[in-house]
């Protein structure tokens, strides 16, 4: 009997929520257009999970998102409300003409495309785009999706560089799949990137929700893509949580939590490393709206992780970390958000695989225990691994320290692990040989790379519950995704001895990510709390809107100080007098 594909409806609110996201299904639908071409398939990841099939408006058939995404009116450009990318030339549409006075025109200038869209639009109006025509096939998995491209056409856009750093403005720029007529969700009240008519506060954001319009297109959606699931494991909700579509996470985690319990419900909240807005006043903004959103979202979650490269919560946050074979550029949306897509598109691999009955649900189980919801995420990427060289070498040679950098708010400070998984991607199998750690002995001298990694998790974290998942298909990185690579990588992302010049237009690297609950997260809070705490709630007035009172900002701030205190490490610290109180 075919296995139910434990389906994932992922919901993405706000504007850098989108642009996160955009990378996301970029990645995954590269494997999808190109392991067919493989000489051996990849058979490891149930894409069934998070895709569903549907019917392009040219009648082909194709890998759509299983996808809810908000944003407000001007961060769609090329992209129609019907969920595809728009020809660059112009249409007319059938009219009857009536009014027989004299006719006024105001027609407003198209939209500059970037290269990128450009070549995509020659594609689809030559009826040939990568993520079509795929065919049914069965497996002993159950039914699944392999696509079959005609000659050449899944190189079209494949092996060309696109440099679009000085082309992208919104997240639809990059976008290159195909999205259900119910997936975008407008919000025509408040205006990206406008002086006015700005969502910007929290109360904003869930007063959004309260409109009936609103609330009813929401759920007629939520219903749509549920009712279409035959076993739905949960839900991935990427909401940005520095600006109003905090509240907008945090009212739609409410009802999530309410309308399907029992089902897994992991929070990813995003924010850039630069706003556009850096007056005092926004920063205050900012800093409620985290408060509000982490303490909203961790309670109606089933876990909280905060995603940025920002370096830490507060108005002035730390350097942004510092892969040694990427050249990105943290102030660049369209390079931070890769960045972050990439890790989450490893980090959700435990319960996306055929082969694992793990869910979202029993993933968060295994972290958020003792009060723990929200969690931290770590990344190396490319891991750092020789072109001839094996896993056991790359462990060897990193010893004691930590492979990955904090892709969560978070300073690398010395701290404790309470529970991680871990996952690897993109090693390619080898005979088997043992990770020699420094001042020991290997244990066996054939270890496989499961086994070389769990031993390495366990001398790094010792008293640490690790759960680890190796998985030989890369993480593809075909264009769009910026070419912000060193030139000592190779197109297949793994370190080579002499640099490149010009370097490789990388196509896939390896990376190594975990999902941690950490004592790290005590300080991160903490120290949230306390830069809010300092403030005058009473000043800003004009925050407190929507039925938000002051008292609930301070009722907030206190159950955030609450949330700090189930972080606290046993390494030897010492609970202050205000601590114990």
């Amino acid at each position: 009997m075919a296995r139910a594909h434990r389906e994932v409806l992922t919901l993405q609110l706000g504007h850098y929520a989108n642009c996160v996201g955009t990378h996301w299904w970029n990645v995954q639908d590269a494997a999808l257009c190109y392991e067919s071409q493989a000489k051996h398939p990849d058979p490891e990841i149930c894409h069934d999970v998070m895709f569903r099939v549907g019917v392009t408006a040219s009648g082909q058939e194709a890998y759509i998102p299983r996808l809810i995404l908000m944003d407000l009116k001007g961060s769609f450009n090329s992209l129609s409300q019907e969920g595809s990318v728009s020809p660059c030339a112009d249409k007319k549409a059938s009219q009857v003409d009536t009014w027989k006075g004299i006719v006024t025109t105001h027609k407003e200038e198209p939209y500059e495309t970037n290269p990128f869209l450009q070549d995509l639009n020659k594609l689809k109006q030559g009826g040939r785009l990568n993520n079509t025509a795929p065919t049914t096939r069965s497996s002993a998995e159950g039914n699944s999706l392999s696509h079959s491209h005609p000659q050449g056409e899944a190189s079209s856009t494949s092996g060309k560089a696109y440099h679009l750093e000085g082309h992208v403005r919104v997240w639809s720029d990059y976008l290159r799949l195909h999205l259900h007529p119910k997936t975008v969700l407008t919000v025509h009240q408040y205006q990206h990137e406008g002086s006015t008519d700005r969502l910007e506060a929290f109360s904003q954001g869930t007063s959004l929700l309260d409109d009936p319009t609103y609330l009813e297109e929401l759920e007629d959606r939520l219903h749509f893509f549920v009712e279409e699931c035959d076993n739905l494991q949960g839900f991935q909700v990427l909401c940005d949580f520095h600006n109003g579509f905090s509240g907008v996470g945090a009212k739609v985690a409410e009802i999530l939590h309410d309308e399907y319990p029992g089902k897994g419900i992991l929070t990813f909240g995003t924010s850039p490393v630069v706003h556009a807005e850096k007056s005092p006043v926004k920063e205050v903004y900012r800093l409620l709206n985290r408060v509000l959103a982490t303490v909203a979202l961790s309670n109606h979650s089933s876990l909280f992780c905060p995603l940025s490269l920002a370096g830490g919560l507060g108005r002035r946050p730390g350097p942004s970390p510092h892969f040694p074979h990427l050249l990105y550029d943290a102030s660049l949306n369209y390079h931070s958000s890769a960045v972050l897509a990439t890790a989450l598109e490893n980090l959700s691999i435990p319960y996306r695989l055929h082969q694992s009955l793990l869910t979202m649900g029993q993933l968060a189980d295994g972290l958020n225990f003792s009060g723990r919801k929200v969690v931290t995420a770590w990344g190396s990427m490319p891991f750092p691994i020789q072109q001839s060289g094996s896993l056991a070498e790359a462990l060897s040679s990193i010893q004691e320290k930590a492979p990955w950098q904090p892709l969560s708010c978070v300073q690398q400070t010395e701290s404790q692990c309470f529970a991680q998984s871990v996952v690897l991607r993109g090693i390619r199998r080898e005979s088997r040989s043992s990770f020699h750690h420094r001042g020991t002995y290997p244990s066996s001298m054939y270890q496989t790379q499961e086994e070389l990694l769990e031993e390495f998790l366990q001398s790094l974290y010792p008293q640490t519950l690790s759960a680890s998942h190796v998985v030989q298909s890369p993480v593809r990185v075909r264009p769009p995704f910026p070419q912000f690579f060193s030139p000592d990588i190779n197109q297949n992302g793994f370190i080579i001895e002499h640099a490149l010049n010009p370097p490789a237009t990388v196509a896939s690297i390896p990376v190594l990510t975990s999902l941690q609950s950490s004592s790290v997260l005590q300080g991160t809070l903490q120290a949230l709390h306390d830069e809010v705490s300092k403030l005058d709630v009473r000043r800003w007035a004009s925050y407190f809107t929507g039925g938000l009172e002051q008292e609930d900002c301070l009722e907030a701030l206190q159950e955030l100080r609450t949330l700090a205190q189930c972080y606290k490490d046993n390494l030897g610290l010492t609970d202050s007098a205000e601590d114990s109180d």
